[in-house]
C-alpha cells in the first residue's frame, strides 16, 4: 500500500495558516471540582482521577511560551463553564477575568487563540438537572455563552461545542451502564476490551434524537457568538475516517450518517468545520468493526492510521463545503520519533486534499501536553511531557519538528514521488 506524499506550495498553504496545538480545560487545568466530570471520577469504578491535571491553570503562559519558542502560531484552549457559572446564574467575574489573562497571554506571545466553548464537562448543577438531555439544557448553556462573549474581544475563531457527536456517545453509554448493559465506564477516548463490549450491546453509534438536541445548542448559541463577537463560529466534530468493506456501502452511509453526518450538516451557515480525525474504522454489515488487536495499535488501541486525516478532510469537504480548521489530530504513543512519522504522513495526506480543493485554515496537533484523558492518564498524546509530581515541561523533539514545519508554512515537508508506511501498511493489511 503505497501513501502519497505531496509538496507544498504557496498555492496551498496560505500565509495565514494555522499551525499549532490544542487542550481543553478539564484535561491540563486540574482541580476542576465544580463539573460533572470530577464527580465522576471519584464514583464510577475504574476511572483515574483528574486530580491536579497539568496545572495548567496556573501555569497556562509556560504552555503557551513554549508553543510560541518552538514556532507555532496558534493555541486552541476552551473556557470551563464549571468554573464561570458554579451555581445556576452565578456568573465569577474572577473566572472570566482568568480566561480573558489567557487570551491577552496568546496575543502577547503571538499565538492565534482559537476558544472552544464547551469541551465535555459540565457544571455539576447542569447535569443534575438532566444535564443535555434536559428541558433546560438549551437555555443553560445560551445564558452561560452570553456571559463568555463578553471576554472574547479580538478572538478570530470560536468553537461552540466539542464533539457533539462522542458525546452524544457518552450519554449513550451512561445510559448502557445504568441499564446494565455495559459494566464499567468506557473513556471515549480509549478503545478495546470494552469498545467491543459496547458494539456487542448494539450501542455502535449515538442516536438520532441526541444529535438534534446539540444541532439545536449550537444553533442557538452560534447565533449569539456572531451576533456579540467579530470572530468566525464553528463547531469541532469527531471524524471516524469510515471505510466500507466490501459491499456494505449502503450500511456506510446509515452509519456514517448517525456518527459523523448529521452534526456535519448541523454545521451549516457555519463559518467553519472542526476536523478531529485519529484512526480510521471499517463498517461491515453489521455496523462499526472494532480495531483488531495488533503490535502497532496505538496506547488508545486504535489502528496506527495517520491516512485517516486525509480521509476525514475530504468527506467533511465533500459534505459541508464549508471551510476546515483541523482542531484535533495526533496519536497516543510513548515513542516520539513515531509521532513525528505519524504526523508527517497524516500532514501528507491533509495537504494532498487541500491541493484537490478542501479548503483548510489550519492544523492544530492534539495535543499540547501529555494531559488527562477522560478517565486515564496512560494514553500520551502530547508534544510536551509533564512531569505529575513537580509539573515541569519537557518539551519533546516532536514539539521542534512541528514547530520548523509552522515556522517554513510546511515548505519542509516539501517531498516527490511516493513513500511507503510500513506501519500503516502492516495495519491495514492485518485488519
Amino acid at each position: 500500500m503505497m501513501a502519497s506524499s505531496a509538496s507544498t506550495g504557496s498555492t496551498v498553504v496560505s500565509p495565514a495558516f494555522l499551525w499549532g496545538a490544542a487542550t481543553s480545560p478539564h484535561q491540563v487545568e486540574g482541580n476542576n471540582i465544580g463539573s460533572d466530570w470530577w464527580v465522576r471520577e471519584q464514583l464510577v469504578p475504574g476511572m483515574q482521577p483528574s486530580g491536579d491535571a497539568c496545572d495548567s491553570y496556573h501555569r497556562y503562559r509556560e504552555d503557551m511560551r513554549l508553543l510560541a519558542d518552538a514556532g507555532l502560531n496558534a493555541y486552541r484552549f476552551g473556557i470551563e463553564w464549571a468554573r464561570i457559572e458554579p451555581r445556576p446564574g452565578q456568573i465569577s467575574r474572577a473566572e472570566l477575568a482568568h480566561y480573558r489573562r489567557m487570551i491577552d497571554a496568546a496575543f502577547e506571545y503571538g499565538l492565534t487563540p482559537v476558544v472552544t466553548l464547551h469541551h465535555f464537562s459540565n457544571p455539576r448543577w447542569f447535569a443534575e438537572e438532566g444535564g443535555w438531555t434536559g428541558e433546560t439544557a438549551v437555555g443553560r448553556f445560551a445564558a452561560y455563552v452570553e456571559a463568555a462573549t463578553r471576554i472574547l474581544d479580538g478572538v478570530e475563531w470560536v468553537a461552540t461545542i466539542n464533539e457533539p457527536n462522542m458525546m452524544a456517545m457518552m450519554a449513550m453509554l451512561q445510559e448502557a451502564m445504568r441499564d446494565g448493559g455495559l459494566k464499567e465506564w468506557q473513556s471515549p477516548t480509549v478503545d478495546g476490551e470494552a469498545e467491543r463490549e459496547r458494539i456487542a450491546a448494539n450501542l455502535p453509534v449515538p442516536k438520532p434524537e441526541y444529535g438534534h438536541r446539540f444541532v439545536e445548542a449550537h444553533h442557538a448559541v452560534r447565533d449569539i457568538v456572531k451576533r456579540r463577537t467579530g470572530a468566525k463560529v464553528g463547531w469541532t466534530i469527531a471524524n471516524p475516517a469510515l471505510t466500507a468493506t466490501p459491499g456494505n456501502e449502503g450500511k456506510l452511509t446509515e452509519v456514517r450518517y448517525a456518527a459523523e453526518d448529521l452534526y456535519l450538516e448541523g454545521s451549516a451557515g457555519d463559518d467553519f468545520v472542526g476536523v478531529q480525525a485519529y484512526s480510521s474504522q471499517a463498517v461491515d454489515e453489521n455496523g462499526l468493526v472494532p480495531h483488531p488487536d495488533h503490535p502497532g495499535n496505538t496506547l488508545t488501541g486504535a489502528a496506527y492510521r495517520p491516512d485517516a486525516l486525509g480521509i476525514a478532510v475530504r468527506h467533511v469537504w465533500e459534505v459541508t463545503r464549508t471551510p476546515i480548521l483541523v482542531t484535533e489530530n495526533g496519536i497516543a504513543t510513548a515513542d516520539d520519533e513515531r509521532r513525528v512519522r505519524y504526523t508527517r504522513e497524516a500532514l501528507g495526506g491533509l495537504i494532498a486534499a487541500m491541493r484537490d480543493g478542501a479548503d483548510v485554515r489550519g492544523y492544530l496537533h492534539w495535543s499540547a501536553l501529555d494531559n488527562y484523558e477522560w478517565g486515564h492518564w496512560e494514553p500520551t498524546f502530547g508534544l510536551i511531557a509533564v512531569d505529575r509530581e513537580t509539573f515541569e515541561r519537557r518539551p519533546k523533539p516532536s514539539l521542534g519538528w512541528l514547530g520548523d514545519v509552522a515556522r517554513s508554512n510546511g515548505a519542509s515537508l516539501t517531498a516527490t514521488g511516493t513513500t511507503t508506511d510500513k506501519e500503516t501498511t502492516d495495519a491495514r493489511i492485518d485488519a
